[in-house]
């Protein structure tokens, strides 16, 4: 098997375990021993393809963050179609998926991953948060300019209120996620005053 391939399948075999473990067990369960353990392999395996625990961590949250790249990129496709605050929380629902959501505090919690992250993506803010208000923004911002929200909205305004009530509403996942009407509700309330009707 050529080493590529090999180094490849092992990083995401890691990457994958322990995604698994941070959902089960939180940020405070996630070691190099539950995530070999939890992968079925060696610990050595993990030191041979990364340098220490926190340049893991790093590759791990860079990997999740650019995947929620493609969702960006379907919640731009929706602009025009729909409502917007259906597109919005349909977006939030996956943007705040169970990973994304178990990230942050694990971000939160460790002091050198976040600087690690900070120089491997300098004025970023936090990996997946960042990822998120970018996507929003952006949607937003081309509903605005398509005349389906009115041209004197505060978009940073709009995207802090619905990431940071998003977030909220997704990181008390006791004991389950928020519905699609509660997400909703939320969309709607910030978008109150600012979604244009449609004439007649």
């Amino acid at each position: 098997m050529p080493t590529g391939v090999h180094l490849r399948d092992a990083r995401q075999q890691l990457f994958d375990a322990a995604e698994r473990v941070l959902l089960r067990d939180g940020p405070n369960g996630l070691t190099s021993r539950a995530v070999t353990d939890e992968a079925a392999c060696a610990k050595g395996v993990l030191h041979r393809h990364f340098t220490d625990f926190d340049a893991f961590l790093t590759e791990l949250v860079l990997d999740r963050a650019a995947q929620l790249e493609t969702q960006a990129h379907e919640l731009r496709e929706t602009v025009g179609t729909g409502t917007v605050a259906d597109n919005l929380t349909s977006a939030l629902t996956t943007l705040f998926g169970p990973v994304p959501v178990a990230i942050i505090p694990l971000i939160t919690f460790r002091d050198e991953l976040r600087a690690r992250l900070r120089q491997a993506t300098p004025g970023g803010g936090i990996a997946i948060l960042a990822q998120v208000t970018t996507a929003v923004s952006a949607y937003l911002a081309d509903e605005r300019a398509m005349g389906r929200i009115s041209a004197d909205a505060d978009i940073d305004s709009l995207t802090l209120s619905l990431v940071g009530g998003g977030h909220l509403l997704f990181a008390d996942r006791d004991p389950a996620p928020p519905t699609t009407a509660t997400v909703n509700k939320l969309v709607t309330t910030v978008l109150a005053g600012v979604v244009q009707r449609r004439p007649g």
